[in-house]
């Protein structure tokens, strides 16, 4: 009377769903290392290792809980290479009455999952994922009552929720929602930026790099230094040091940028936390005491929040809610090739440069390196949101479609047209200095607006507004820039214009093949 428990690669939580009401005798666990989800895209190498290490330990925590563990390794010769592929040689091997499962975190699993009771003459159970604040129909009910989607407002509800930072009256702490007006400092001489805890590989993971090293030689990124937690005693681990370390400035300095400096005040928590070696309420609640202890500002609790139960959940509940047709919007017709220096990094544009060593070396870059530089960009290129959907999914150890392709195709190329967020997030040159060092270390001057050494960055700002003129001159939030434009002269106009199609034509596209 066996019931077979598959367990996805980013579900690995002790508290699962489909762990739960089930006698561990009657049930066989599967964890499956499988070809495919190596490569649909060409992932970093340090998000496969990440991936294939945290699996095995979560395989060896589960035996020593007394579970029956079926685990199938990468290399090993009758793995099938998918999903459904070890799913069916687990059901001649054990079987089972019926599979248990948790809800996939992709559409495209989603679909396989679909096929599965038919296809093995079996019933399965999909259980929702009960590690995220707000479930699927909850976020699918909220939207429909709306006339638009407001992440503010479902951020706040969230709150009421958990009662994260609430008053016992029921009204926020510091008698306001959001602080984000205090947490955009520009850096400052002086800082002592805390690095993340390092974990140094045990056996288990050093077998699991020598793997990837050997046979994905050919993918993006660096391997050696892998720190990342792997289990979720580590993660916990990793958590108390940034709340320690980091929280209390991470508020203040979140937008920051500083040339050589890749994590500032950052967690660089998403990976475990995408994987289940924490859930959300873990990660929120250790911000929300900090304050209430006394060690950490409220801006800063509240801010890391805010990406947490806010941000995450809300571009999860997108995701399930536009798909699949969110995957091919593009709201503004961009067709231009992903440049090649996305993968070189060789690009004098210094903020850019430094975006893409940090990704090729760490498998992460923060929220503004991916919102306002790499993003912004692409965007302002007239980049392919496909293509750069497909980079940011292949370059990060945190990037899963569900969290990556919102935050891409909605929030930083704008390509579905406004669902996510109600303007482009837009920027020139004078974003960047204001909020960084690099622009004094670059080789253009970000205050010439036109011409060779200028900073790309305001030329190609007001070609993307020119552009798409018709579409974005009624947007309210708009209305200043484009009051600033026609305040131009002709001539000034006709500058700008020239001098983004002159940079623009030295862009080199990428290497056909590079994402899959």
């Amino acid at each position: 009377m066996t019931i077979l428990i598959p367990i996805l690669g980013d579900q690995l939580s002790h508290g699962l769903a489909s762990l739960q009401s089930v006698a561990k005798d009657d049930a066989v666990v599967l964890l499956m290392e499988v070809a495919d989800e190596t490569t649909y895209v060409r992932h970093h190498k340090r998000k496969i290792a990440l991936i294939l290490s945290a699996m095995r330990h979560f395989a060896d925590e589960l035996r020593a809980d007394g579970w029956t563990v079926d685990y199938v390794e990468l290399d090993d010769p009758a793995n099938s290479g998918s999903f459904t592929g070890e799913v069916a040689r687990a059901v001649e091997r054990h079987r089972p009455i019926s599979i248990r499962i948790v809800e996939s975190g992709e559409w495209r699993v989603k679909t396989m999952i679909d096929g599965w009771a038919e296809r093995f003459g079996l019933a399965v159970d999909i259980r929702p994922d009960d590690r995220f604040v707000c479930g699927i129909l909850e976020f699918q009910t909220w939207a429909q009552s709306r006339n638009d989607l407001v992440m503010e407002y479902f951020y706040r509800d969230m709150r009421r929720k958990t009662g994260l930072l609430m008053t016992a009256e029921g009204k926020p702490e510091g008698g306001q929602w959001n602080f984000d007006a205090d947490n955009r400092a520009p850096p400052r001489g002086g800082l002592n930026y805390p690095q993340p805890l390092h974990f140094a590989p045990d056996a288990c993971t050093t077998a699991v790099m020598e793997l990837v090293a050997a046979r994905f030689a050919g993918h993006f990124g660096r391997l050696d230094q892998f720190g990342l937690p792997v289990t979720a005693a580590q993660a916990r681990e990793a958590l108390a040091h940034f709340v320690r370390t980091a929280l209390p400035d991470f508020g203040t300095y979140q937008d920051a940028l500083v040339t050589g400096q890749d994590w500032l005040y950052h967690s660089w928590l998403s990976p475990a936390l995408n994987l289940g070696l924490l859930t959300a309420l873990d990660v929120a609640q250790a911000a929300a005491d900090a304050y209430a202890a006394g060690t950490v500002p409220l801006n800063a609790a509240e801010g890391f929040i805010r990406q947490v139960i806010g941000w995450r959940e809300y571009v999860r509940g997108y995701y399930w809610l536009e798909m699949p047709d969110a995957a091919s919007a593009n709201a503004l017709d961009a067709t231009r090739p992903l440049p090649d220096f996305y993968w070189t990094g060789k690009t004098e544009m210094l903020c850019l440069a430094e975006a893409v060593r940090n990704t090729h070396d760490n498998g992460y870059a923060h929220h503004i390196q991916r919102l306002m530089v790499l993003g912004n960009f692409a965007m302002l290129a007239g980049v392919r949101p496909q293509d750069v959907a497909d980079w940011f999914l292949v370059v990060y150890a945190d990037a899963y479609e569900w969290v990556e392709l919102p935050n891409v195709i909605g929030m930083s190329q704008h390509a579905d047209g406004g669902r996510l967020a109600t303007k482009p997030y837009a920027g020139g040159g004078a974003y960047i200095n204001r909020m960084s060092d690099h622009c004094r270390r670059c080789r253009y001057d970000v205050k010439q607006k036109t011409g060779p050494d200028a900073c790309p960055f305001n030329a190609l700002y007001w070609d993307f507004l020119v552009r798409h003129e018709r579409r974005f001159r009624r947007n309210r939030r708009m209305t200043t820039m484009y009051a600033n434009w026609d305040r131009m002269t002709p001539a000034v106009r006709e500058a700008y214009r020239s001098s983004a199609a002159a940079f623009l034509e030295t862009l080199v596209p990428a290497e056909p093949g590079w994402a899959r």
